[in-house]
């Protein structure tokens, strides 16, 4: 992980009866500037050069060019249409899409973004005019073809955005009724500068025509800024280009070779060069024989084109220059690294948990490595919510991901401290603007999601230092919640912005348990601080909250939404069974802070999720909900899914709002699996195993290889990181708590209780720990516990286990050694105390169990 490369590992088995002789190997394209040196304000400046790397491998650089600027003597530019008129003017409208006049950007969907639009007015073919929702809005088609004129300049400057979809969503210039040049957006909102070559056309009629025949995703095309002028592309620096960089592959066995098409000049690299060179090695495997051969990748393409955010560069700039030296550290390091890697892989599999379980909740996690996900050179981490989706780490998508907190606990804290609690923290009155510099405001799930992963980022530490630095801006970011609970009832009644796009109004219970939640956790950090009269203010709002809940929210089923009939224009689940209703109590199961929401309440909920909003085919439901329209298939007829709001006792018509946020009702009809994680970890916790488990099976089969990409869970974007809430589903089935400073293990399995085993990670290291019962002849129960560290380093003063459902009432006793890397053993001092079907075992000092030692911890209970 700490390396811009990737090693494919390729084992070969004999199994036949002869010697079995071939060769592997990879072939490689060219992909430094492999977008810049096609495109065509780039004319003739850039390249791309080939060198041998040590031993057998190929490294790519760029080949920098000067750019020709043309004589300064150019004609004074003629401004063709900027549509600040607020009409079309001679521009003919066919079909729906560009409807009777420019778009004004006040007018723009929200969810579009800044448009980068030269004044008020632009062409924009998304069109929501009428409260379509997305999909509507992309649906419209048709044709904006300006007035003829005289080609009289050199070039056509223009801004242009939206679907790159070539001839479909696209602007054309057709001369003598032929289509001569067209270009088309990047699949982004945001218009760019672009330029076509007129030269050739001089003197000659020409027309513009902005076309929209897309019906699908990025079925729109943006347009402005429209000028005939002489000023040739701008002159360019390519080392700031995105795909500036550097590209090498090698093989590191001693039969390595390299393989160039072009034999009489090999490293002469052209831009049409598709299939450039291969690196392989021969081989030879007896009868029997196995053996395993490296092919070697690495990278390096330090710039990052992050709009809003000009300049950056990626963190790996700073430790290398090529390509070429990742590839020597990474040779020099393969062993080392590759055993590393190949250790956890091996953890994890150690489990068991079902081997589908154990893919479906960890795959997630690459999309860490994707394009998801960038560390900046000054060491900052920064998320999309997809790739390319929605910019600025937002709090409320990835208040869901447990997954990063639990593995990577160093990118978590990093993420509390300099953006939620740094740069996007408000010192005056405690608000966390929810992009950082992308938006500047909050959303109340994504405020309340901060204190609580503050809180886990506190547990997933070696010691309470993170903390001690957090907490004065915790307790203020929790004192602006407080704030937000006008009445003091727990419940937040007022405008709530939140992960659905809009502002809901109405105590729900889904946004106040985060609330209580919130609070709970906050009054733990307050205790562990010595802020008492804030630690018990925040643990009355739990208790008033929860009463509350009941008493206002409950319908005897679930939990429901009682929307403000002040604001009929927002979108709202009122009677409805909404996927999110219980999410608080989900957090705080996640991080061991009891209850914020009653449990006969809370699993009778869960229980009318299943029943209502599992469907094991969601095209039969699509049909059949006729009110709600629209929403995007990322579960397809045929597939199984938890719906995100059904309404079995009537609603869905109250659901749509009356204003501009009506379009976000779709989202009720989805199927997405960040949200339906957290619903299944849940119900693992409070018991409803078998059901959380089926949900989770359901996103596994939709994501079959049969089916879909299955690294790629797609929300807004590919590489979701909401789905990363998938590892909470894991450490539901194990019943994992962990409290790093406190030394704190507790371990609860839900699934093969008499026979468990599985990965662990805490702050300092990973292992596997398991557990195992035996009923004896004699009566007695015994369980033994393992905690064995296979990386780093686990402290521990606790551990807390179930006691066997036999031994409820019998009186238990314990025995605790540390077992050496060589077999020897010491015995631990311990004492336990058992209550309400815990076992809570104290040793008698702090310990740290290094890589290679295993505690054994074997209880015995004895009928009195």
């Amino acid at each position: 992980s700490s390396f811009p490369a990737i090693v494919l590992r390729y084992t070969l088995t004999n199994h036949g009866e002869q010697t079995l002789r071939g060769r592997i190997f990879a072939r490689s394209e060219i992909p430094v500037l492999i977008h810049s040196r096609e495109r065509p304000e780039y004319p003739g400046c850039i390249g791309t050069e080939a060198g041998l790397h040590s031993g057998a491998g190929v490294s790519f650089t760029p080949q920098l060019h000067p750019v020709l600027i043309e004589d300064p003597s150019w004609r004074e530019d003629i401004p063709f249409e900027d549509f600040e008129s607020g009409s079309h003017g001679g521009w003919v409208s066919e079909g729906s899409a560009f409807g009777e006049k420019p778009r004004h950007v006040d007018d723009i969907a929200s969810y579009q973004g800044d448009l980068n639009a030269q004044g008020d007015y632009l062409v924009n073919s998304h069109n929501t005019r009428q409260g379509e929702d997305v999909g509507a809005g992309d649906r419209h088609t048709g044709t904006l073809t300006s007035p003829e004129f005289l080609v009289e300049r050199n070039f056509i400057h223009f801004r242009i955005g939206g679907g790159q979809h070539p001839g479909r969503t696209c602007l054309n210039l057709v001369v003598g009724g032929e289509v001569v040049a067209s270009a088309s957006g990047r699949n982004a909102n945001a218009m760019t500068a672009k330029i076509i070559d007129v030269r050739k056309f001089q003197g000659r009629r020409a027309r513009l025509v902005v076309v929209d025949q897309e019906s699908g995703p990025w079925g729109n095309i943006g347009v402005d800024d429209l000028v005939f002028s002489d000023r040739p592309p701008e002159p360019i620096d390519p080392t700031v280009l995105p795909d500036y960089g550097s590209f090498c592959v090698a093989c590191s066995e001693q039969s390595a070779w390299l393989d160039f098409p072009n034999e009489e000049d090999p490293l002469n690299v052209q831009p049409e060069d598709k299939e450039l060179v291969r690196v392989g090695c021969d081989f030879e495997l007896a009868p029997g024989e196995r053996r395993t051969i490296p092919l070697l990748v690495s990278w390096h393409f330090p710039n990052l084109q992050i709009p809003g955010l000009p300049g950056q560069q990626r963190w790996y700039a700073e430790k290398w220059d090529w390509a070429s030296e990742v590839m020597d550290e990474l040779i020099e390091r393969l062993d080392e690294l590759t055993e590393s890697t190949l250790r956890w892989r091996d953890t994890w599999y150690d489990s068991s948990l079902p081997y589908w379980l154990l893919d479906r909740s960890f795959i997630p996690i690459s999309t860490l490595a994707t394009s998801t996900c960038h560390r900046f050179r000054d060491g900052r981490y920064w998320l999309w919510e997809g790739i390319g989706c929605c910019a600025g780490t937002c709090t409320h998508v990835w208040g869901y991901a447990q997954g990063i907190g639990r593995l990577f606990p160093e990118i978590e804290r990093d993420l509390r401290e300099r953006i939620d609690f740094g740069m996007a923290f408000h010192d005056d009155t405690g608000a966390i603007d929810y992009r950082a510099e992308f938006a500047r405001h909050v959303a109340h799930d994504g405020q309340c999601g901060c204190i609580l992963r503050a809180y886990r980022e506190h547990l997933m530490s070696a010691d309470d230092a993170y903390l001690r630095r957090v907490w004065p801006r915790v307790r203020k970011a929790m004192e602006y919640m407080i704030g937000e609970d006008t009445n003091g009832d727990g419940l937040l009644e007022g405008a709530q912005y939140n992960t659905l796009d809009a502002a809901w109004y109405g105590p729900m219970a889904w946004l106040s348990s985060l609330y209580l939640a919130a609070a709970a956790a906050s009054a733990e950090m307050a205790e562990r601080m010595g802020d008492d009269a804030f630690a018990a203010h925040c643990r009355s709002l739990v208790q008033r909250g929860s009463t509350a809940a009941v008493e206002q929210l409950y319908d005897g089923e679930f939990f429901i939404h009682r929307p403000d009939p002040q604001h009929p224009e927002a979108n709202s689940t009122n009677a409805g069974c909404h996927i999110d209703q219980v999410f608080g109590q989900a957090w705080a199961h996640q991080v061991g802070l009891g209850r914020v929401l009653p449990a006969a309440e809370t699993r009778s909920a869960l229980a009318s999720l299943w029943k209502y909003n599992f469907a094991p085919d969601v095209g039969v439901y699509r049909d059949w909900m006729k009110t709600i329209q629209g929403g995007r298939w990322y579960a397809v007829p045929g597939d199984a899914g938890l719906l995100m709001c059904t309404f079995p006792k009537g609603g869905a018509e109250r659901a749509t709002g009356k204003g501009q946020s009506a379009w976000a009702a779709m989202y009720m009809n989805e199927c997405m699996t960040g949200f339906e994680y957290q619903v299944a970890a849940h119900m693992v916790w409070e018991g409803l195993v078998e059901e959380g488990l089926a949900i989770t099976r359901a996103i596994h089969d939709r994501y079959s290889p049969r089916l879909r990409n299955p690294f790629n869970e797609i929300e807004c974007s590919d590489h979701y990181g909401r789905a990363l809430a998938g590892y909470g589903v894991f450490l539901a089935a194990c019943g994992w708590h962990y409290d790093g400073p406190a030394g704190r293990v507790a371990i609860a399995p839900r699934l093969h209780a008499d026979a468990f085993r599985a990965a662990f990670t805490a702050a300092r290291g990973w292992g596997t720990l398991g557990q195992e019962r035996a009923h004896l002849s004699g009566g007695d129960v015994v369980q033994r516990h393992w905690i064995e560290v296979r990386h780093g380093d686990l402290r521990l003063r606790e551990l807390e286990v179930q006691v066997p459902q036999a031994a409820q009432e019998w009186q238990g006793m314990v025995e605790v050694r540390v077992v050496a890397p060589d077999g020897n053993e010491r015995v631990v001092a311990a004492i336990a105390t058992q209550a309400q079907g815990s076992y809570r075992i104290q040793l008698g000092q702090s310990l740290t169990l290094a890589a290679g030692e295993v505690l054994r911890a074997t209880a015995r209970w004895t009928q009195a």
